[in-house]
């Protein structure tokens, strides 16, 4: 699948007939592979998908303000909206936000945790402090996300500095694709970190997408 540009929805990538009474995604673009997928899957035709920049992670602050212009500018359109993120960063302001606004949200802290399952994540908390965790989409873009923002590609000797009390990289599969784990194993390399592959498919983002397609 190639890559899609933010604010891509599903009728523009040709999975969706174009006509009022659906249902809006708003997502993260560091999801927007994973939604396209479960849904086209599914075979979901009644599901538009609005992609914000995936950089705003780097933002946090910004990620509610975000999400409330998109709800606010799209809510005469759609019957329902979804918010396809975590908390992500926001100390639970995006999550307020939505309750005032009356749309839904996924569960967790953050990705890491959705995509391998609440549930699941947490019973590690404890043991996993020091990983270092990459999904599929944080593989592809490494060097842009990781590399590039934290300096490392100009001054490598901050490595020790930001991951000093690091002890392993935590690959999260969403596919099974021997080129993003042969990228994710370099770039536990690059860290100076113990490699660990994990599958966790697309864990409660996929769960969250079939509750909200029967609904």
């Amino acid at each position: 699948m190639t890559n899609l540009p933010d604010d891509t929805t599903l009728t523009e990538a040709g999975l969706a007939p174009d006509h009022k009474g659906r249902i809006l995604l708003i997502a993260c673009g560091a999801l927007a592979h994973e939604v396209l997928a479960v849904v086209k899957a599914n075979g979901w035709t009644h599901m538009d998908l609005q992609c914000l920049p995936a950089k705003l992670h780097l933002y946090p602050d910004k990620i509610t303000d975000e999400v409330a212009r998109v709800v606010a500018e799209s809510r005469a359109a759609y019957q329902s909206m979804f918010v396809l993120y975590a908390d992500c960063g926001t100390g639970g302001q995006l999550q307020e936000k939505c309750k005032k606004l009356g749309v839904e949200m996924l569960e967790g802290p953050h990705c890491y945790s959705f995509f391998e399952g609440n549930a699941q994540f947490a019973t590690h908390l404890d043991t996993e402090f020091t990983a270092f965790y990459l999904t599929d989409f944080l593989v592809r873009q490494f060097d842009a996300f990781v590399w590039k923002p934290m300096g490392l590609d100009r001054h490598p000797q901050l490595r020790d500095m930001y991951f000093g009390n690091y002890t392993k990289l935590v690959y999260q599969a969403q596919t099974d694709d021997p080129t993003l784990d042969a990228k994710a194993e370099d770039c536990a390399r690059r860290l100076g970190l113990e490699y660990e592959r994990r599958f966790t498919g697309y864990g409660d983002l996929a769960t969250a997408l079939e509750q909200v397609a029967r609904a």
